[in-house]
């Protein structure tokens, strides 16, 4: 098997770098609790805002989640299928990897344009109230997923946040002219 981190390329990613985890993780599988992931997304905020600021920080988790996105939509989305059964695959694929339980509130397939939320996000469902919008690198994920899908540029905006007092995540997206 090739190195995928070859002198000075560990810092970039593609979605062969995640490796073969049901070999190397044989005994503890691929599953791990969602308290550790939000100890490495919520440390690397912390370290980020204290480096940079919180607007540069908001803007660099976004950039990740872009590519995790984008990455994810070219390996396991059906990227050339109608715009109902992608949102369906879309919401499988969430559900089954344990990041959220998608629903699609609106969408204008002529603008682009849509609505939807995410219930028990696995970014910041269970965390206190503090009136914060916090699921930026969530912004980004979905950024990825629809430059993916339809070519075009988006920005998504998280609108309502479980940190902010409610119970699930809604985000609002439309297309970059």
């Amino acid at each position: 098997m090739a190195n995928v981190f070859s002198q000075g390329d560990h810092h970039s990613f593609t979605w062969d770098k995640l490796g073969d985890i049901k070999a190397g993780r044989a005994c503890l599988g691929d599953s791990m609790p969602v308290m550790v992931y939000r100890l490495l997304e919520y440390s690397l905020n912390d370290v980020l805002a204290r480096e940079y600021g919180a607007e540069q920080a908001d803007e660099l988790l976004r950039k990740g989640g872009y590519l995790a996105g984008a990455e994810l939509a070219k390996n396991l989305l059906p990227l050339d299928a109608p715009i109902a059964e992608f949102t369906a695959a879309l919401q499988r694929t969430l559900k089954d990897y344990l990041i959220g339980i998608l629903r699609i509130e609106s969408l204008d397939e002529k603008t682009g344009e849509f609505v939807l939320t995410v219930g028990e996000d696995l970014d910041c469902s269970g965390l206190p109230v503090t009136g914060e919008i916090v699921c930026k690198y969530d912004e980004g994920f979905l950024e990825g997923i629809m430059k993916t899908y339809t070519g075009k540029s988006y920005c998504v905006r998280e609108i309502d946040c479980w940190a902010s007092g409610d119970r699930v995540c809604r985000f609002r997206g439309y297309v970059i002219e």
